[in-house]
Protein backbone atom coordinates (compact mmCIF):
# COMPACT_ATOMS: atom_id res chain seq x y z
CA UNK A 1 0.00 0.00 0.00
CA UNK A 2 1.48 3.30 -1.12
CA UNK A 3 0.73 6.37 0.75
CA UNK A 4 2.12 8.30 -2.26
CA UNK A 5 -0.11 10.45 -4.15
CA UNK A 6 1.05 9.66 -8.10
CA UNK A 7 0.37 12.48 -10.41
CA UNK A 8 0.98 12.18 -14.09
CA UNK A 9 4.89 13.84 -13.81
CA UNK A 10 5.78 11.32 -11.43
CA UNK A 11 4.32 8.51 -13.87
CA UNK A 12 5.91 9.85 -16.67
CA UNK A 13 8.82 12.06 -15.34
CA UNK A 14 10.68 11.68 -18.94
CA UNK A 15 7.61 13.45 -20.62
CA UNK A 16 7.11 16.58 -18.76
CA UNK A 17 7.16 18.51 -21.91
CA UNK A 18 5.14 16.28 -23.73
CA UNK A 19 2.57 16.56 -20.90
CA UNK A 20 2.68 20.26 -20.46
CA UNK A 21 1.93 20.35 -24.03
CA UNK A 22 -0.76 17.99 -24.54
CA UNK A 23 -2.72 19.73 -21.42
CA UNK A 24 -2.00 23.26 -23.58
CA UNK A 25 -3.22 21.99 -26.87
CA UNK A 26 -5.30 18.87 -26.69
CA UNK A 27 -8.72 19.29 -24.59
CA UNK A 28 -9.38 15.53 -24.68
CA UNK A 29 -5.96 15.18 -22.99
CA UNK A 30 -7.22 17.94 -20.36
CA UNK A 31 -10.03 15.73 -19.35
CA UNK A 32 -8.30 12.44 -19.17
CA UNK A 33 -5.61 13.66 -16.88
CA UNK A 34 -8.45 15.52 -14.67
CA UNK A 35 -10.01 12.41 -14.35
CA UNK A 36 -7.22 10.73 -13.84
CA UNK A 37 -6.28 13.17 -10.87
CA UNK A 38 -9.56 12.80 -9.71
CA UNK A 39 -9.55 8.49 -8.91
CA UNK A 40 -5.68 9.07 -8.02
CA UNK A 41 -6.94 12.03 -4.88
CA UNK A 42 -9.42 9.19 -4.21
CA UNK A 43 -6.88 6.34 -4.43
CA UNK A 44 -4.80 8.53 -2.25
CA UNK A 45 -7.63 9.36 0.01
CA UNK A 46 -8.51 5.84 0.61
CA UNK A 47 -4.99 4.74 1.07
CA UNK A 48 -4.49 7.37 4.10
CA UNK A 49 -7.68 5.94 5.40
CA UNK A 50 -9.26 9.73 5.15
CA UNK A 51 -11.83 7.91 3.24
CA UNK A 52 -13.54 4.83 3.82
CA UNK A 53 -14.19 2.36 1.00
CA UNK A 54 -14.49 -1.27 0.51
CA UNK A 55 -11.60 -3.57 -0.90
CA UNK A 56 -14.36 -3.76 -4.43
CA UNK A 57 -14.03 -0.17 -4.61
CA UNK A 58 -10.75 0.34 -3.83
CA UNK A 59 -9.58 -2.52 -6.96
CA UNK A 60 -11.89 -0.66 -9.46
CA UNK A 61 -10.49 2.90 -8.70
CA UNK A 62 -6.85 1.20 -9.52
CA UNK A 63 -7.73 -0.44 -12.44
CA UNK A 64 -9.59 3.13 -13.56
CA UNK A 65 -6.47 4.60 -13.00
CA UNK A 66 -4.54 1.93 -14.90
CA UNK A 67 -6.36 2.40 -17.60
CA UNK A 68 -6.10 5.84 -17.94
CA UNK A 69 -2.52 5.79 -17.41
CA UNK A 70 -2.30 3.49 -20.74
CA UNK A 71 -4.42 5.77 -22.68
CA UNK A 72 -2.00 8.60 -21.63
CA UNK A 73 1.16 6.66 -22.19
CA UNK A 74 -0.78 5.83 -25.82
CA UNK A 75 -1.25 9.73 -26.12
CA UNK A 76 2.58 10.92 -25.21
CA UNK A 77 3.82 8.39 -27.76
CA UNK A 78 1.33 9.62 -30.38
CA UNK A 79 2.88 13.10 -29.46
CA UNK A 80 6.08 11.82 -29.78
CA UNK A 81 5.86 10.73 -32.84
CA UNK A 82 4.16 14.06 -34.28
Amino acid sequence: MSHVSHDLHAEFPADSDILHDLKISDGHFRSVSDRYHEINKEIHRIESEVEAASDERSEDLKKQRLLILDEVAAMISKARAN
